[in-house]
């Protein structure tokens, strides 16, 4: 029987008691599913994100992830809960700007337990980065900040990965070796919820859920064609390991 690994039950999340950004939201994800949201710009797409990455908290309801009710964490609690279950993917990398792609993966690992270089380093060359550890974020292309990223996100080993349109500010190219990652992810059995304004790269989920006006209003299953995303050089997909040495 497959484990639920997100279940939300009626969050609402309301802003100066008056907005209301997500409207009694009920949602099951599996472990291992690969989830897309996808909605109009103030759909409550990102607001959705934040709660489910423990970033912000409804104003009600309850919000169970891998089995912990997420709801009656101390913030202490949710921060710790964030590092060791979390793997954050942003649209705008949020990378420290004086700190080299090597140092921003291994900050990730500073707040989770210890840095160690070597296992960032292997990170950083399994999504095609090895000859650039110690460039700073402003001498990489975007992709190659997106790529930074995800072995920021990958590196502590996290059960689920949530990105808020990861490829949004990507070239073609570069959004094809970006959701080339996401597929090894999955296939190596991580939770992903994604959110895009991207049909295309919406359907390379196992399910797609759309929100209106903080409502889920509707789901659909994903269709993936995958053959779309099949990226040179190799080296970039069949690498993809994140495994301790």
């Amino acid at each position: 029987m497959t484990k639920t690994m997100i279940e939300l039950r009626e969050v609402t999340k309301e802003y100066n008691g008056a907005t209301r950004a997500l409207d009694r939201v009920s949602l099951d994800i599996a472990e291992g599913e690969w989830v897309a949201v996808m909605g109009p710009s103030g759909s409550g797409k990102t607001t959705l994100l934040n709660l489910l990455s423990c970033l912000d908290r409804p104003t009600s309801g309850t919000a169970i992830i891998d089995g912990a009710d997420v709801t009656r964490l101390t913030a202490h609690q949710l921060t710790r809960f964030r590092r060791e279950k979390v793997g954050l993917v942003f649209q705008q990398f949020y990378l420290v700007p004086y700190l080299t792609a090597l140092e921003n993966v291994m900050l990730a690992q500073y707040f989770h337990s210890m840095p160690d270089a070597h296992e960032a380093r292997a990170a950083l060359e399994q999504v095609g980065l090895g000859g650039r550890f110690h460039h700073l974020p402003s001498q990489l292309s975007g992709g190659e900040q997106q790529r930074v990223c995800v072995a920021r996100a990958l590196i502590n080993q996290p059960r689920i990965i949530h990105a808020d349109e990861p490829t949004g500010n990507l070239d073609a190219a570069n959004e094809q070796i970006v959701l080339e990652l996401f597929r090894q992810m999955h296939a190596r059995g991580h939770t992903i919820v994604l959110v895009t304004h991207d049909a295309t790269v919406g359907a390379l989920a196992d399910r797609v859920m759309r929100l209106e006006h903080g409502r889920l209003v509707g789901e659909t299953k994903g269709n993936p064609d995958k053959t779309r995303f099949k990226v040179a050089p190799a080296t970039y997909i069949e690498t993809v390991s994140f495994e301790k040495s």
